[in-house]
């Protein structure tokens, strides 16, 4: 990856007159940069934003987020997805107040002990808010490094990820590794695309980049093909009673853990209603689809009005107000959010 070693000064350049003016990147404190990469994770700038600023109003420090109830986490995130990542974000808070004494760490081993946080994460944090010199690799880095040095190996492996934070770390500047490593990534995210073609009439690397010079950029990176989803059919109950729908709380491990869903299981065939010990006459209430990593969610609603407000163990009733203030309900089930809306809206 000698390519590489031609890297820094051009990208630098770039980086300094073209850079996305962000609020983590104006103000990069550890704590703000670390929620920033978080958030970032799987998610769009764009999309990022908005959760960003509602977040650190809610929870501007360590000490805040540890002690913020878990509901008000949940709706905080809700619609970023991958809720693992909130949930991994407050216990590393915690994790700050016990054993750091509410400061946050300032050494790449201490950073990467943190509760949700990778090497990645870690290489982010120590060099953008603390100025070490640490390679941070993640999609987009893999991508324009596989480029520029024609490299053919399958950046899904961790042995590429190694060969291209080693590489990375032998050209590093040590006066500006947090701005190296964000315009890696602003170069990955902006000009050298994941999907379509890639911008190289605007890429400072075009003169020296492999792919570019030899006509590959089509062909790299190589990344192996994902495994085949699993696709589950699941049937979505919405129980109404009076101003009220029946949301119950997902277990506290596995998929949208502790979140609040409208009750659904598998379509086997078993008289659900009847074995939760409720009695109500279902209709047709439309249907949507969902996918998550590894799982294709296919759902056909039934509503229904309940005869009585009794509900089973750890459910609630949720109001209008409930589900826009209170209660984090997953994006897995938008497609069903008007109906629901428009039936609590009659009262």
């Amino acid at each position: 990856m000698d390519e590489l070693r031609q890297l820094p000064i051009p990208l630098l350049v770039w980086y300094r007159e073209n850079a996305r003016t962000l609020p983590w990147r104006s103000d990069p404190t550890p704590y703000h940069v670390w929620v920033s990469e978080i958030m970032l994770q799987q998610t769009r700038v764009a999309a990022v934003l908005d959760y960003y600023r509602r977040f650190l109003a809610a929870a501007p420090g360590p000490e805040h987020l540890a002690a913020l109830p878990q509901d008000q986490l949940m709706k905080l995130w809700q619609g970023l997805g991958y809720y693992s990542r909130a949930r991994n974000l407050q216990k590393a808070a915690v994790q700050i107040m016990e054993r750091h004494g509410g400061v946050f760490p300032n050494t790449y081993e201490d950073i990467r002990a943190l509760a949700g946080v990778g090497d990645y994460t870690a290489g982010a944090i120590s060099s953008i808010a603390f100025g070490l010199p640490v390679p941070a690799v993640d999609g987009n880095v893999l991508r324009v490094a596989a480029r520029v040095a024609g490299d053919g190996g399958d950046i899904t492996t961790p042995a590429m990820k190694r060969k291209v934070a080693q590489a990375l770390a032998e050209v590093i500047p040590l006066d500006a590794p947090g701005d190296f490593n964000q315009a890696l990534m602003e170069l990955g995210a902006t000009v050298c695309l994941p999907n379509g073609a890639p911008l190289c009439g605007r890429c400072p690397a075009a003169g020296f980049c492999r792919a570019f010079q030899e006509g590959r950029t089509g062909e790299l990176p190589v990344k192996a093909a994902k495994k085949a989803r699993r696709v589950e059919e699941r049937t979505v109950y919405l129980l109404f009673h009076g101003d009220g729908v029946a949301l119950r709380r997902r277990p506290d491990r596995g998929l949208l853990a502790g979140l609040w869903e409208y009750p659904n299981e598998l379509a086997e065939g078993r008289d659900w209603l009847r074995e939760w010990g409720l009695s109500a006459p279902l209709e047709k209430a439309g249907a949507g689809k969902h996918i998550f990593t590894h799982i294709e969610w296919r759902m056909a609603a039934l509503a229904g009005e309940l005869d009585s407000p009794d509900l089973p163990e750890g459910w609630v009733w949720a109001g209008r107000t409930d589900l826009r203030d209170t209660y984090a309900v997953p994006n897995a089930f938008q497609s069903f959010s008007r109906l629901v809306m428009d039936r609590l809206g009659h009262f």
